[in-house]
């Protein structure tokens, strides 16, 4: 698979798990894509752990001062939407209001633990809202690539500090679709030994194994 195609693959999958009228909260990078990729029929509710219900696209006159996503790009918000204090908006996340989160991931492991907040020695822009999601969401999706300069990111046992442990609900890359360590979905331009050759967890095969696409 091209290394252009990959972010878009992943995106496009990750949205078929969202269903009509979740409210969603999305983490940095990849996960922002994507509302790109909904189905038809299909609207949800973005939160922004920042304080906004019905976050959208900047549009065409971005405000990056007063309004702006989880990664501090310049955002928007729907008609009908609203700002909210941030203590309320973690109040929602806390409480078991988020149906689905998606987030990107630096490691997970095979007790379904994600480490994706820090990596030490390096700047990072701090862990926002993602521990709080991670414990509170009804459905904790971890969208990545399968591996990071060839190495393997779905390990035995995350080695960077963990953001939360066992949490996780599904895990979807370009290579597959698990659900948990049940290999459940897989691209077509892979093999499953493939797949598993760049996973060091060990996999399990879903005996209803089906193709991604």
């Amino acid at each position: 698979m091209e290394k252009s195609q990959i972010k878009g693959f992943i995106a496009a999958r990750v949205a078929k798990e969202l269903k009509d009228g979740d409210v969603v909260n999305l983490g940095i990078g990849l996960p922002t894509l994507v509302p790109n990729y909904l189905p038809e029929g299909i609207h949800v509710t973005l939160q922004a752990e920042n304080g906004t219900i019905g976050s959208a696209s900047a549009g065409e006159n971005p405000d990056p001062i007063h309004d702006v996503d989880a990664g501090g790009s310049p955002s928007g918000i729907i008609p009908g939407g609203s700002f909210i204090d941030s203590s309320v908006s973690f109040g929602l996340i806390r409480g078991g209001h988020v149906d689905a989160t998606v987030l990107g991931g630096l490691e997970v492991d095979e007790e379904g633990s994600l480490s994706n907040w820090i990596i030490p020695g390096k700047k990072m822009p701090g862990m926002g809202g993602a521990m709080d999601l991670l414990v509170g969401a009804k459905n904790v999706i971890v969208a990545m690539e399968h591996t990071a300069k060839g190495n393997p990111k779905i390990l035995k046992k995350c080695k960077l500090p963990y953001t939360a442990v066992k949490c996780i609900t599904k895990i979807i890359t370009e290579m597959g679709v698990m659900e948990g360590l049940v290999l459940t979905e897989y691209n077509p331009e892979f093999t499953v030994e493939e797949i598993q050759a760049a996973t060091e967890a060990t996999l399990i095969i879903s005996p209803e194994l089906k193709s991604m696409v």
